[in-house]
């Protein structure tokens, strides 16, 4: 069982004739691709955050309200509750441009070329260096999970 565990899984392996330079050039599309992956993550956090601060400044409006400063209040709430955050743009219209242009385009990009040059597979870069970094016969350094009963 431990002998099946120390050869890499076959979608990891890189397709005969692909040279070492295809394979780090596609490592670090891969790593163009996640580091692009982050900042979706922060602008999606930006978005929140945001949204998160508009109602509250709803929630201010109403408590100065209360407290008897209605002018303030009001001038508060005509002038930030439900402003945009860029030109006629609030965060989820960004967010939705971010995804549909420059994240979309390039997740397309990056599985084709990964198509056209490595039949499609994923992490190679990544999976070799794996094999080179672990110690074989070691346990917690194995190719591969074990795999599941049936």
């Amino acid at each position: 069982m431990r002998q099946e565990r120390e050869k890499p899984s076959p979608e990891h392996l890189v397709p005969q004739g692909i040279s070492d330079q295809t394979v780090q050039a596609l490592g670090k599309l891969s790593e163009a691709l996640e580091v692009v992956e982050d900042a979706r993550g922060s602008l999606y956090r930006f978005h929140r955050l945001t949204g998160k601060a508009d109602l509250a400044l709803g929630e201010a409006v109403e408590l100065l309200r209360d407290a008897g400063h209605g002018d303030i209040a009001s001038e508060l709430d005509a002038s930030m509750v439900g402003r945009n955050v860029l030109d006629g743009r609030w965060t989820f219209q960004i967010v939705e441009e971010y995804d549909d242009g420059y994240y979309a385009e390039l997740k397309e990009r990056e599985r084709g070329i990964r198509q056209e040059l490595a039949e499609g597979k994923r992490h190679l870069f990544e999976a070799r260096m794996k094999e080179e970094r672990r110690t074989r016969g070691r346990a917690q350094h194995e190719s591969v999970p074990p795999r599941e009963q049936a």
